[in-house]
């Protein structure tokens, strides 16, 4: 049994009738668009946690990454990156661990946190494969459904799989004269042990198998984008729209299969091909959720990539994208650390409630108006409460030391609200 499947037959789960509540939106249309593919409930049948809806009409989502790596392998340091994550606003969290304990690590995780848990089950391999004193291109393909059956029985929700890297693409890709050529850490692992052992992808060549999983366990499939445009020189070229084309057929079998699936978009793409680039993949897709990084609309900004993908965010979401890979100021240059954690997920819950606010959610609108009420009144407390960070402009505040509360310390008595308040 599978959300899709039950939705198929008519019948409404107590998921829907949560995410419905959630969302203010009716449980019947929930219901139907999960039928068609265009709304998930990543879900594992093996974990209890607060369901969430992603897709077509729903408030933008957002996912957060943590993880341990092969030199920083502190587990109680993601741990708590996971809740601080969380506590502001992180929807859903992904564990991208390279690190030892992986096992014991994804416990922690789902223990720590009520939001969907996701992860990419072929770092595991990859790790696995180290540990045996081979190297990734050794990789035994028999192992990648050894690792997805056991995450699967663990109870995560989601995972991103590399399914749309084929043996014809990665030979094409070779004679494409990328600048950053593959950036995906897993689309790089397929695509090396592709060329390796001259072998078809085994996550395509037996995706029908994958599919009986993730049907008994419900497992929502994200499928990866392993070509992505890891630079603004690369985006949307024949190898990312390719490998798109590739998914698509997988979306239209995952869903006749009664599977949850969603697709990964592009990472750098340049302002004016935002729009386009969703707009593509809702077709090409048939309307499966579409799950971007950022994007990236500038790559001249390292350490503040949680502002230029804020700014990709914002348009993607409002031209059809549904859920948000939050970026820290750290992308490209290290781990981040907890406040990197805190600025990257309030930078995406700017760029989605912008996003909802465009696409006239009532939801987000609610939150403006009461925005907007407690400027005027100079109600504080309220504006800090409405607030997405509601510490941040707290602590501003209390640096002015004002004694009118009907003025702040940029335009003291000359507040033009104040001046007009009764007037207009």
């Amino acid at each position: 049994m599978t959300q899709k499947s039950e939705a198929i037959k008519g019948n409404i789960t107590e998921e829907m009738k949560i995410v419905a509540k959630d969302e203010n939106i009716s449980v019947d249309k929930i219901r139907s668009r999960i039928a068609e593919g265009k709304i998930v409930i990543p879900k594992n049948i093996n974990r209890n946690t607060k369901p969430v809806g992603i897709g077509q009409g729903l408030t933008t989502k957002i996912n957060a990454n943590i993880g341990s790596s092969s030199k920083i392998d502190d587990i109680d340091l993601e741990v708590d990156k996971a809740k601080l994550a969380v506590e502001y606003g992180a929807d859903a969290i992904m564990d991208l661990s390279t690190g030892s304990d992986l096992k014991n690590f994804r416990e922690k995780i789902k223990n720590s946190v009520n939001v969907p848990i996701g992860t990419v089950p072929i770092y595991e391999v990859g790790v696995n494969t180290l540990k045996k004193g081979k190297e990734i291109v050794d990789m035994d393909s028999d192992d990648f459904f050894k690792v997805i059956e056991s995450q699967a029985k663990e109870g995560i929700d989601f995972m991103t799989l590399h399914c749309g890297i084929t043996k014809d693409l990665v030979e094409k890709l070779q004679i494409a004269k990328r600048k950053m050529g593959i950036v995906s850490r897993g689309g790089t692992f397929l695509a090396s042990w592709i060329l390796n052992n001259n072998e078809e992808n085994p996550l395509y060549e037996n995706y029908d198998y994958l599919l009986e999983l993730a049907y008994e366990y419900d497992i929502t499939l994200s499928l990866g984008d392993g070509l992505r445009p890891g630079c603004l020189e690369d985006a949307s070229d024949i190898s990312q729209i390719q490998e798109l084309v590739t998914l698509g057929t997988l979306v239209k079998r995952s869903q006749d299969a009664n599977v949850q699936v969603m697709v990964e978009g592009p990472g750098h793409v340049p302002l004016n091909q935002v729009k386009s680039n969703m707009e593509i993949e809702k077709t090409i897709c048939h309307g499966a959720p579409f799950y971007v990084l950022g994007p990236i609309v500038t790559d001249i900004a390292p350490g503040y990539d949680h502002i230029t993908s804020a700014i990709g965010g914002a348009i993607a979401a409002s031209s059809g994208a549904d859920f948000l890979c939050y970026v820290t100021p750290a992308e490209h240059l290290s781990l981040p650390s907890l406040e990197d954690v805190k600025e990257g997920v309030i930078a995406s819950k700017i760029a989605a409630q912008a996003a909802d606010v465009a696409c006239g959610l009532d939801s987000a609108w609610a939150k403006e108006k009461e925005m907007g009420k407690a400027r005027r009144n100079f109600d504080w407390d309220s504006q800090f409460d409405i607030a997405l960070d509601k510490s941040k402009p707290r602590s501003y505040r209390n640096k002015c030391e004002l004694d009118d509360e009907e003025m702040c310390a940029m335009c003291g008595e000359y507040c033009a609200v104040k001046i007009a308040k009764d007037k207009f």
